[in-house]
């Protein structure tokens, strides 16, 4: 099938007579949590290496677009060939390097140009992009989205940062900053403030964040395979202490530790 059946597909599940009454009372906002939840789905298809259902999870992801895309229309808002037209235009308009003169027609002749070059040329073009827009200065933090996840918003924050020169300039100086919100997150917990803890806390991650940055690591990608090694031992801590007619939940934590050290000591 084609992008123009979907199209008609999405129509047909938004027709006021005869559509699905699911699709029908969805609304910009009620679609958000949907579209998050597809992404995701996306990334854990990746980085499980399931490439034999991943066109299926792209596919979900998709219709979140042409969804946005029917309710703009039906809004008088946009449609689905604007939301092409405007990702085509920036891609053109912001890979100079490989269309000159942002068109199909100038490719051909790509600059001799770096990954890191290509990044930097791309924040540069988003900034005359707001310039030629007769948007006020302000900070270069301005378009980060504030809806991102955490450790995702700080890395870029800080990347950001980095590009006006506000940044350490080796590793050492980064870890002598985590080794700082470390000695201040104890003084916070010694106070006992729960404020004040949360403060110095959200700076430790934040620090933690600014290392693996330079480190180049992504931090999210980072803190899934920590979640993803825990739950592999703890499932089979689990499996061990079940099959030797014991209860986790009557154990003190010394036993379950030893248990713990067993199954880390056995990887």
């Amino acid at each position: 099938m084609t992008i123009n059946e979907l199209l008609d597909i999405m129509a047909k599940l938004r027709d006021p007579d005869h559509g699905c009454p699911w699709d029908r009372k969805q609304t910009f906002d009620t679609i958000v949590p949907h579209t998050l939840e597809e992404v995701y789905e996306v990334v854990d298809t990746i980085e499980r290496k399931d490439y034999d259902h991943l066109a299926n999870e792209l596919g979900d992801l998709l219709f979140q677009v042409v969804f946005y895309a029917q309710l703009g229309k039906e809004a008088g808002l946009f449609d689905f060939d604007e939301v092409v037209s405007e990702i085509c235009n920036k891609l053109l308009t912001r890979h100079p390097h490989v269309f000159p003169d942002a068109s199909l027609a100038s490719f051909g002749s790509p600059a001799d140009i770096t990954a890191e070059q290509v990044e930097g040329n791309w924040e540069a073009i988003k900034q005359q992009e707001r310039d030629n827009k007769g948007q006020e200065p302000g900070s270069i933090l301005d378009d980060i989205p504030r809806a991102l996840p955490a450790l995702t918003r700080a890395r870029k924050i800080q990347k950001r940062a980095a590009r006006s020169g506000f940044d350490w300039p080796d590793i050492d100086g980064v870890l002598d900053k985590v080794n700082e919100e470390n000695a201040e997150l104890r003084e916070a917990m010694a106070s006992g403030e729960a404020e004040h803890i949360e403060e110095e806390l959200g700076d430790m991650f934040f620090s933690l964040v600014n290392l693996s940055r330079h480190l180049n690591i992504e931090p999210e990608k980072c803190l899934r395979k920590a979640n993803e090694k825990f739950e592999s031992r703890f499932r089979r801590m689990e499996k061990v202490i079940n099959s030797e007619d014991r209860d986790l939940a009557t154990m003190d934590l010394e036993e379950m530790e030893n248990y713990w050290q067993q199954i880390k000591n056995s990887n």
